[in-house]
């Protein structure tokens, strides 16, 4: 109650962008006003969300070449850890901090998606960079999750809380990304942002989620290309229906 408290004072003296909430664990996520509008966007629109000039130059390039392929899509701010959520005419559904892999790197380790948890050193928990066709399904934890690389075992979910030493909650909750590689390589985002935001978004609906590069750059990871140059791109690929794979956390 507190918390809401001080969030509605933060929103009347115009400290807190529209839309922005700040949940009972402490992270502070948005969730911006859907649009009735029937015209797709030639730019992206962020309303009145902050991102970084990556993110922007991703998002807008994705709906002038209509890369998503007429999906929803989402993108992933490694370097920043924040996650945004887009329906399929480019127009922001929210955004969130999260929690990503503990090592540097935009590879996976070959047959990693076949190893317990046990037998997965720092350096190989990794959240690879590239253009995925997500899709959502159940985990071995009996909860759904946004399949982002089912092979590598790597999904969006909810935040992970088993372990109350890691301190997941507090990491999401502080204003610092330096905080935030702490899982085995999934993307972990606050629980109501999950559901209040990602889950409808991926209702009926594959997705594509594109994880922007931190050794790389993004003309490697995605064949960026200049915006006034309108080329045809390839359509989303079926992703086959994963049923009980092991996901990292």
């Amino acid at each position: 109650m507190e918390t809401r408290r001080i969030a509605i004072v933060a929103l009347g003296l115009g400290l807190l962008p529209a839309g922005s909430i700040a949940s009972e664990d402490g992270a502070r996520w948005t969730r911006t006003p859907q649009s009735n509008a029937a015209t797709v966007a030639k730019r992206t629109d962020f309303a009145r969300v902050r991102a970084s000039r990556d993110v922007r130059q991703l998002a807008d390039w994705v709906v002038e070449t209509d890369n998503n392929a007429g999906l929803p899509f989402v993108i992933v701010d490694k370097s920043n850890a924040r996650v945004f959520v887009f329906d399929a005419g480019g127009r922001i559904q929210g955004a969130a901090p999260a929690l990503l892999g503990v090592a540097r790197g935009d590879h996976t380790v070959p047959g990693i998606g076949d190893r317990e948890l046990s037998d997965m050193p720092p350096e190989t928990r990794t959240t690879p960079a590239g253009r995925f066709v997500a899709r959502r399904g159940m985990s071995t934890r009996g909860e759904d999750v946004v399949w982002v690389d089912y092979e590598a075992g790597v999904s969006l979910h909810r935040v992970i809380t088993t372990r109350p030493e890691e301190r997941r909650l507090q990491r999401l909750a502080t204003p610092t990304p330096l905080d935030n590689r702490i899982s085995y390589g999934c993307i972990n985002v606050p629980a109501r942002f999950y559901e209040q935001v990602v889950s409808p978004v991926f209702s009926g609906s594959d997705g594509i989620v594109y994880v922007l590069p931190e050794t790389l750059s993004a003309r490697e990871v995605f064949g960026l290309h200049d915006l006034e140059q309108r080329e045809q791109q390839p359509s989303a690929v079926q992703a086959r229906t994963p049923h009980l794979r092991r996901t990292g956390q």
